[in-house]
């Protein structure tokens, strides 16, 4: 599965500006909700459901939320570069600066395993995190998100 199949260049969000967790997650619901047609509060509400079982703050300064909605017709992905890093709960205590959001359909079962997989395969990869780090804009951000998905198909 490629990123390209999650994530279109307007769901990437190069410069988020947020005061807390809560307030990033409903910035990333409404991006979201514009994408899908959903309701945002909807998408928030689920994406706060997820972390209540435990942050989705994987560790070094990255949180991956995500959520199965039965109202999604498919997976949907959502990026952000935070502008000042912020307090996700993380497992390592580290403030995070990039969010990958996902959304998948309530039957997707395996494919959204792998759509989280395939968002943490890019996210461990440093060389691919110091990119998107750097990255400014939107299309830059999107390249280095697209691209990595197409050497790591083969």
């Amino acid at each position: 599965m490629d990123l390209s199949d999650l994530i279109t260049p307007y769901g990437v969000i190069p410069s988020l500006k947020a005061a807390n967790k809560k307030q990033a997650l409903k910035i990333l619901s409404e991006r979201a909700a514009d994408l899908t047609g959903l309701n945002s509060v909807e998408i928030f509400n689920i994406l706060i459901q997820r972390e209540r079982l435990g942050s989705t703050g994987v560790g070094s300064g990255i949180a991956i939320p995500h959520g199965k909605l039965t109202t999604i017709k498919a997976s949907v992905g959502v990026f952000a570069r935070l502008e000042e890093p912020l307090d996700f709960d993380s497992i390592d205590e580290e403030p995070v600066d990039i969010i990958m959001l996902l959304l998948a359909p309530e039957s997707a079962g395996a494919d959204h395993l792998k759509a989280l997989a395939r968002v943490s395969r890019l996210l461990r990869d440093q060389k691919s995190v110091d990119k998107l780090r750097a990255c400014r804009d939107r299309a830059a951000i999107y390249a280095v998100l697209t691209e990595k998905a197409a050497s790591h198909a083969a």
